[in-house]
């Protein structure tokens, strides 16, 4: 079993700042992408930002130039820092990492996800 560690939601104004950080543990072996999706009420789970181990990044249209995603290796560690932040970013935020454990076969892990909301 893959444990995760999610930290940093919260309430904040618009405008505001907020950095979400999640940490993997549980007999991994190998980490291919790290990601963060989202869920709003009523909405689709959608991808905000992924890593790879390559380096590649790539972001949701509705958050680049606001949010940075980047991982610690040595660490499992995923963060998502977040600028700027509207009302139409609250949501709930999960972690994903595509991975192994154990050398096993390949495949995503959710982690139990952190609230952000935005509000005045």
């Amino acid at each position: 079993q893959v444990q995760f560690v999610e930290s940093g939601g919260g309430l904040v104004q618009p405008g505001g700042s907020l950095r979400l950080s999640c940490a993997a543990s549980g007999s991994i072996s190998s980490i291919y992408a790290m990601a963060w999706y989202r869920q709003a009420p009523g909405e689709q789970r959608e991808l905000v930002a992924f890593i790879t181990d390559g380096g590649t990044i790539n972001y949701a249209d509705s958050v680049k130039g606001r949010f940075t995603i980047s991982r610690d290796n040595a660490k499992n560690t995923v963060y998502l820092q977040m600028n700027s932040l509207k009302p139409e970013d609250t949501a709930v935020y999960y972690c994903n990492i595509d991975g192994r454990r154990n050398y096993g076969t390949r495949r995503n892990y959710w982690g139990q996800g952190t609230q952000v909301t935005v509000s005045s």
